[in-house]
């Protein structure tokens, strides 16, 4: 089952969680892994989102 794409809000609310969890000095290996790959994906998230937004924006500009 696909999961449902987060807003730019809660992606950025799921990297910070990620980040505070990273810092636990007790984080094992495969755990550790596991939050680096999610993170990445919520930051490519994140970058898409504000390149879309980016490009909304200059379009209504022009008009």
């Amino acid at each position: 089952m696909a999961e449902k794409k987060l807003s730019y809000t809660e992606a950025v609310a799921q990297i910070e969680q990620i980040l505070a969890r990273l810092r636990d000095e007790q984080i094992d290996v495969d755990t550790l892994a596991a939050e680096v790959k999610r993170a990445t994906e919520l930051i490519e998230q994140c970058k898409a989102q504000l390149t879309d937004v980016e490009k909304a924006v200059k379009k209504q500009l022009k008009n």
